[in-house]
Protein backbone atom coordinates (compact mmCIF):
# COMPACT_ATOMS: atom_id res chain seq x y z
CA UNK A 1 0.00 0.00 0.00
CA UNK A 2 1.78 3.13 -1.08
CA UNK A 3 1.80 5.85 1.71
CA UNK A 4 0.70 8.44 -1.11
CA UNK A 5 -2.39 7.42 -1.17
CA UNK A 6 -4.99 9.34 0.30
CA UNK A 7 -8.34 8.90 1.61
CA UNK A 8 -11.26 11.60 2.87
CA UNK A 9 -12.15 12.67 6.05
CA UNK A 10 -15.13 14.43 5.19
CA UNK A 11 -13.86 17.10 3.23
CA UNK A 12 -10.23 16.64 4.29
CA UNK A 13 -8.31 14.61 1.63
CA UNK A 14 -5.56 13.47 4.07
CA UNK A 15 -2.20 10.59 3.28
CA UNK A 16 -3.01 6.97 5.17
CA UNK A 17 -0.58 7.35 6.97
CA UNK A 18 -0.29 9.93 10.08
CA UNK A 19 1.43 10.94 13.21
CA UNK A 20 0.27 10.60 17.05
CA UNK A 21 1.74 12.98 18.62
CA UNK A 22 1.42 12.08 22.38
CA UNK A 23 4.36 10.85 22.71
CA UNK A 24 6.20 14.60 21.73
CA UNK A 25 4.90 15.73 25.02
CA UNK A 26 3.77 12.54 26.86
CA UNK A 27 0.90 13.03 29.25
CA UNK A 28 2.86 15.80 31.35
CA UNK A 29 4.75 18.88 29.87
CA UNK A 30 7.62 18.05 27.66
CA UNK A 31 11.26 16.93 28.95
CA UNK A 32 13.16 18.03 25.59
CA UNK A 33 11.22 20.66 23.53
CA UNK A 34 13.87 21.07 20.99
CA UNK A 35 13.99 18.01 20.66
CA UNK A 36 10.45 17.12 20.26
CA UNK A 37 9.58 20.20 18.31
CA UNK A 38 12.70 18.30 15.25
CA UNK A 39 10.50 15.72 15.29
CA UNK A 40 7.23 17.01 14.68
CA UNK A 41 8.84 19.05 11.98
CA UNK A 42 10.38 16.56 10.32
CA UNK A 43 6.83 14.31 10.04
CA UNK A 44 5.92 17.20 8.08
CA UNK A 45 9.08 16.88 5.93
CA UNK A 46 8.77 13.77 5.47
CA UNK A 47 5.33 14.08 3.58
CA UNK A 48 2.68 13.58 6.89
CA UNK A 49 -0.59 15.88 6.74
CA UNK A 50 -2.37 14.41 9.19
CA UNK A 51 -1.41 14.94 12.68
CA UNK A 52 -3.58 14.08 15.79
CA UNK A 53 -3.33 14.99 19.66
CA UNK A 54 -5.25 16.13 22.40
CA UNK A 55 -6.25 18.28 25.37
CA UNK A 56 -5.00 15.88 27.67
CA UNK A 57 -1.63 15.09 25.95
CA UNK A 58 1.02 17.29 28.51
CA UNK A 59 -2.37 19.23 29.92
CA UNK A 60 -2.49 21.28 26.81
CA UNK A 61 1.31 21.29 26.13
CA UNK A 62 1.12 18.78 22.86
CA UNK A 63 -1.37 21.04 21.19
CA UNK A 64 0.94 24.01 22.09
CA UNK A 65 3.93 22.56 20.83
CA UNK A 66 2.62 21.47 17.83
CA UNK A 67 1.71 25.34 17.23
CA UNK A 68 4.84 26.19 18.05
CA UNK A 69 6.36 23.97 15.46
CA UNK A 70 4.47 24.11 12.42
CA UNK A 71 2.36 27.47 12.64
CA UNK A 72 1.65 28.86 9.98
CA UNK A 73 0.60 25.37 8.90
CA UNK A 74 1.31 24.26 5.52
CA UNK A 75 -1.27 24.20 2.99
CA UNK A 76 -2.91 20.76 3.61
CA UNK A 77 -2.09 20.11 6.66
CA UNK A 78 -4.63 18.81 9.21
CA UNK A 79 -4.28 19.00 13.03
CA UNK A 80 -6.86 16.64 14.56
CA UNK A 81 -7.50 16.97 18.48
CA UNK A 82 -9.91 15.83 21.09
CA UNK A 83 -11.38 17.09 23.49
CA UNK A 84 -13.41 14.92 26.87
CA UNK A 85 -11.12 13.28 28.54
CA UNK A 86 -9.32 14.56 31.43
CA UNK A 87 -6.13 13.24 32.81
CA UNK A 88 -6.55 14.51 36.86
CA UNK A 89 -3.43 12.36 38.40
CA UNK A 90 -1.10 10.35 36.49
CA UNK A 91 -2.44 6.88 35.57
CA UNK A 92 -6.10 7.90 36.16
CA UNK A 93 -8.51 8.74 33.23
CA UNK A 94 -11.96 10.53 33.36
CA UNK A 95 -14.55 11.26 30.80
CA UNK A 96 -16.11 14.66 30.99
CA UNK A 97 -18.87 15.69 28.80
CA UNK A 98 -20.75 18.13 30.46
CA UNK A 99 -21.82 20.18 27.41
CA UNK A 100 -20.41 23.77 29.36
CA UNK A 101 -17.00 22.37 29.62
CA UNK A 102 -16.63 20.57 26.64
CA UNK A 103 -17.48 24.32 24.89
CA UNK A 104 -14.67 25.90 27.20
CA UNK A 105 -12.11 22.77 26.02
CA UNK A 106 -12.92 23.45 22.59
CA UNK A 107 -11.93 26.97 23.06
CA UNK A 108 -8.81 26.05 24.64
CA UNK A 109 -7.82 23.83 22.11
CA UNK A 110 -8.43 26.92 19.55
CA UNK A 111 -6.00 29.15 21.27
CA UNK A 112 -3.20 26.96 22.14
CA UNK A 113 -3.36 25.74 18.60
CA UNK A 114 -3.58 29.35 17.16
CA UNK A 115 -6.67 28.27 14.94
CA UNK A 116 -9.99 29.94 13.86
CA UNK A 117 -11.17 26.40 13.02
CA UNK A 118 -10.45 22.74 14.21
CA UNK A 119 -10.77 20.93 11.08
CA UNK A 120 -11.46 17.90 13.02
CA UNK A 121 -12.48 17.76 16.65
CA UNK A 122 -13.02 14.19 18.25
CA UNK A 123 -14.76 13.58 21.23
CA UNK A 124 -12.11 11.74 23.44
CA UNK A 125 -14.48 9.33 25.37
CA UNK A 126 -18.37 9.60 25.61
CA UNK A 127 -19.14 10.51 29.08
CA UNK A 128 -21.63 8.03 30.75
CA UNK A 129 -23.07 10.45 33.14
CA UNK A 130 -24.01 12.74 30.45
CA UNK A 131 -26.48 11.98 28.05
CA UNK A 132 -24.94 11.56 24.33
CA UNK A 133 -27.34 13.81 22.79
CA UNK A 134 -26.04 16.61 25.67
CA UNK A 135 -23.04 16.09 24.61
CA UNK A 136 -23.12 15.92 20.68
CA UNK A 137 -25.03 18.91 21.32
CA UNK A 138 -22.28 20.88 22.42
CA UNK A 139 -19.89 19.07 19.81
CA UNK A 140 -22.78 20.25 17.19
CA UNK A 141 -23.06 24.08 18.29
CA UNK A 142 -19.79 24.23 18.05
CA UNK A 143 -19.61 23.03 14.20
CA UNK A 144 -22.79 25.37 13.78
CA UNK A 145 -21.17 28.60 14.93
CA UNK A 146 -17.77 27.76 12.54
CA UNK A 147 -15.67 26.48 15.01
CA UNK A 148 -15.29 22.75 13.96
CA UNK A 149 -15.02 21.73 10.34
CA UNK A 150 -15.73 18.25 11.37
CA UNK A 151 -16.27 16.19 14.01
CA UNK A 152 -15.60 12.40 15.41
CA UNK A 153 -15.68 10.18 18.38
CA UNK A 154 -13.11 7.62 19.98
CA UNK A 155 -13.97 4.36 21.33
CA UNK A 156 -17.11 3.76 20.43
CA UNK A 157 -19.21 0.65 19.78
CA UNK A 158 -21.22 0.05 16.60
CA UNK A 159 -24.44 0.87 18.37
CA UNK A 160 -23.21 4.15 19.86
CA UNK A 161 -21.84 5.52 16.33
CA UNK A 162 -25.34 4.85 15.09
CA UNK A 163 -26.75 6.54 17.46
CA UNK A 164 -24.67 9.71 17.15
CA UNK A 165 -25.13 9.55 13.35
CA UNK A 166 -29.15 10.24 13.73
CA UNK A 167 -27.91 13.77 15.61
CA UNK A 168 -24.64 14.72 13.99
CA UNK A 169 -22.37 13.68 10.97
CA UNK A 170 -19.41 11.75 12.18
CA UNK A 171 -16.18 11.58 9.79
CA UNK A 172 -13.99 9.64 11.81
CA UNK A 173 -13.67 6.77 14.65
CA UNK A 174 -10.53 6.67 16.78
CA UNK A 175 -10.54 3.28 18.61
CA UNK A 176 -7.51 0.88 19.87
CA UNK A 177 -7.10 -1.59 17.00
CA UNK A 178 -3.95 -3.08 16.09
CA UNK A 179 -2.53 -6.68 14.59
CA UNK A 180 -3.19 -8.64 17.31
CA UNK A 181 -6.04 -6.97 19.03
CA UNK A 182 -8.67 -6.74 16.74
CA UNK A 183 -11.85 -5.96 19.35
CA UNK A 184 -13.29 -3.35 17.52
CA UNK A 185 -13.11 -5.44 13.84
CA UNK A 186 -16.78 -4.59 13.79
CA UNK A 187 -16.91 -0.94 14.38
CA UNK A 188 -13.65 -1.10 11.38
CA UNK A 189 -15.80 -2.80 8.97
CA UNK A 190 -18.91 -0.48 9.61
CA UNK A 191 -16.76 2.39 9.00
CA UNK A 192 -15.28 1.04 5.66
CA UNK A 193 -19.31 0.73 4.92
CA UNK A 194 -20.01 3.34 5.62
CA UNK A 195 -16.61 5.70 4.09
CA UNK A 196 -16.01 6.72 7.54
CA UNK A 197 -12.10 7.23 8.50
CA UNK A 198 -11.08 4.51 11.01
CA UNK A 199 -7.76 6.03 12.96
CA UNK A 200 -6.63 3.20 15.40
CA UNK A 201 -4.72 4.27 18.17
CA UNK A 202 -1.88 2.09 19.58
CA UNK A 203 -1.44 0.83 16.09
CA UNK A 204 1.70 -1.03 17.10
CA UNK A 205 0.90 -2.27 20.52
CA UNK A 206 3.95 -0.35 22.43
CA UNK A 207 6.15 -2.34 19.99
CA UNK A 208 4.59 -5.91 21.68
CA UNK A 209 4.37 -7.30 18.63
CA UNK A 210 8.20 -7.61 18.32
CA UNK A 211 7.74 -10.60 20.60
CA UNK A 212 6.10 -12.83 17.63
CA UNK A 213 8.11 -15.33 16.21
CA UNK A 214 5.99 -15.18 13.09
CA UNK A 215 5.95 -11.39 12.93
CA UNK A 216 9.74 -11.48 12.92
CA UNK A 217 10.15 -13.76 10.51
CA UNK A 218 8.19 -11.58 8.12
CA UNK A 219 9.50 -8.56 9.07
CA UNK A 220 12.98 -10.30 8.32
CA UNK A 221 11.62 -11.57 4.80
CA UNK A 222 10.56 -8.36 3.91
CA UNK A 223 13.87 -7.08 5.05
CA UNK A 224 11.63 -4.97 7.22
CA UNK A 225 11.06 -4.05 11.20
CA UNK A 226 8.03 -5.66 12.76
CA UNK A 227 6.40 -2.12 13.12
CA UNK A 228 6.48 -1.41 9.54
CA UNK A 229 4.76 -4.94 9.18
CA UNK A 230 2.43 -4.52 11.39
CA UNK A 231 1.37 -0.80 10.07
CA UNK A 232 1.75 -2.19 6.54
CA UNK A 233 -0.78 -4.87 7.92
CA UNK A 234 -3.28 -2.09 8.88
CA UNK A 235 -3.42 -0.27 5.95
CA UNK A 236 -3.64 -3.29 4.00
CA UNK A 237 -6.82 -4.27 6.11
CA UNK A 238 -9.17 -1.40 4.85
CA UNK A 239 -8.93 1.53 3.02
CA UNK A 240 -10.67 3.77 5.80
CA UNK A 241 -7.66 3.23 8.08
CA UNK A 242 -5.40 5.82 8.73
CA UNK A 243 -2.76 4.67 11.12
CA UNK A 244 -0.96 7.32 13.47
CA UNK A 245 2.02 5.55 14.90
CA UNK A 246 3.46 8.13 17.56
CA UNK A 247 7.03 8.18 18.76
CA UNK A 248 9.68 11.23 20.26
CA UNK A 249 12.82 9.74 18.04
CA UNK A 250 13.06 10.96 14.49
CA UNK A 251 14.63 7.58 13.40
CA UNK A 252 11.74 6.17 14.60
CA UNK A 253 9.60 8.51 12.59
CA UNK A 254 11.44 7.66 9.30
CA UNK A 255 11.39 3.91 10.35
CA UNK A 256 7.17 4.37 10.35
CA UNK A 257 6.81 6.42 7.41
CA UNK A 258 8.47 3.84 5.13
CA UNK A 259 6.26 1.05 6.04
CA UNK A 260 3.70 2.47 3.76
CA UNK A 261 5.79 1.65 0.89
CA UNK A 262 5.73 -2.07 2.31
CA UNK A 263 4.17 -4.81 -0.53
CA UNK A 264 3.22 -7.61 1.75
CA UNK A 265 1.23 -10.27 -0.27
CA UNK A 266 -1.57 -12.63 0.03
CA UNK A 267 0.35 -15.22 1.59
CA UNK A 268 1.78 -12.85 4.31
CA UNK A 269 -1.37 -11.08 4.98
CA UNK A 270 -2.91 -14.51 5.32
CA UNK A 271 -0.31 -15.58 8.10
CA UNK A 272 -0.66 -12.26 9.92
CA UNK A 273 -4.43 -12.13 9.91
CA UNK A 274 -3.67 -15.70 11.69
CA UNK A 275 -2.49 -13.32 14.49
CA UNK A 276 -5.48 -12.10 15.57
CA UNK A 277 -7.85 -15.07 15.90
Amino acid sequence: MDFQATLKIGELNVHRLGFGAMRLTGYRPYADRADAIRVARRAVELGVDFIDTADAYGIGANEELLAEALHPYADGLVIATKIGHTRPSPGEWIPLGRPEYLRQAAELCLRRLNLDRIDLLQLHRLDPKVPMADQLGALAQLQAEGKVRHLGLSEVTVAQLEEARRQIEVVSVQNRYNLTDREHDEVLDYCTAEGIAFIPWLPIANGGHATSSLLTKIAAELDATPAQVSLAWLLHRSPAVVPIPGTSSAAHLDENVRAGLLRLTADHLSRLDSLGR
